[in-house]
């Protein structure tokens, strides 16, 4: 089961993911250990699709750093029994708070003692462990260290409002002052991709939204920002590894 809700760090979620059965009519076979014939039946398992974030991970004595994903990505782990809880950041938030350009990070899922000290991750591992309320803890593991760390660039918060509501990257790089060059390289630190790519992203995210609510997918196309349903589709498949009708029935 998940569940997820807004954090108390301003633009982040956080969110747990426990087993439980699956759902009615779905495939019995995990998605990521394949099932088989007399095995239990194991609760399928989502692919985490890109979305401009980086989350701090936790899961029964590890902590982990999550990339930012440039396609979709099935986590093993989750099928193995054990709980997970996350705090997922906002776009470009992460590198400041955990200290590592997010480009380090792309697609990688890596234990937190390669980032920090490892006297430092068992300590906060343990806490978590031991906490009644593992998610809240891991919650207040990031908070600290938003705290204890310079503030996000603002301007890289500006970035992503600016491609989130549709505007092409060479615009946004003029109203925010900055050169295609430049604007290039600070995404790579912040986002894990450059400018276009995280347009791409935002736009996948906005056409899942609308979907999801029942808006037809010609409407979503439009109301998106892609040329026309075809572009929505090719959009989907290279981003998401499925078609937007696989995706909205997955949900």
């Amino acid at each position: 089961m998940y569940a997820e809700r807004a954090s108390r760090l301003p633009g982040a979620v956080v969110w747990s993911r426990v087993p439980g059965p699956p759902a009615p009519g779905a495939d019995n076979r995990s998605a990521a250990s394949g099932g088989g014939p007399g095995e239990p039946p194991a609760t399928p398992v989502a692919a985490v699709l890109p979305d401009g974030c980086m989350d701090l991970l936790w899961t029964e004595g590890r902590l982990l750093v999550a990339g930012p994903d440039t396609g979709p990505y099935v986590p093993d782990e989750v099928s193995s029994g054990g709980g997970w809880a996350g705090v997922r950041f906002f776009p470009g938030t992460a590198p400041t708070y955990l200290g590592v350009p997010a480009d380090e990070l792309r697609d990688r899922r890596v234990e937190l003692t390669d980032l920090w000290a490892a006297s430092e991750v068992r300590r906060l591992a343990a806490r978590i462990d031991a906490a009644d309320d593992p998610v809240t803890a891991l919650e207040d593991v990031a908070l600290r260290r938003a705290a204890d760390t310079e503030q996000p660039d603002p301007v890289l918060l500006d970035v992503v409002a600016a491609l989130d509501a549709g505007r092409p990257v060479a615009r946004t790089a003029d109203e925010l002052g900055l050169g295609a060059r430049q604007l290039h390289r600070r995404s790579l630190r912040a986002f894990g991709y450059g400018p276009k790519t995280l347009a791409r992203v935002l736009r996948l995210q906005r056409a899942l939204a609308l979907a999801r609510d029942g808006v037809p997918f010609a409407e979503t196309a439009l109301r998106a920002g892609f040329a026309d349903q075809a572009h929505l589709a090719r959009d989907v498949r290279e981003l998401a590894g499925a078609t937007l009708g696989e995706l909205v029935a997955r949900r």
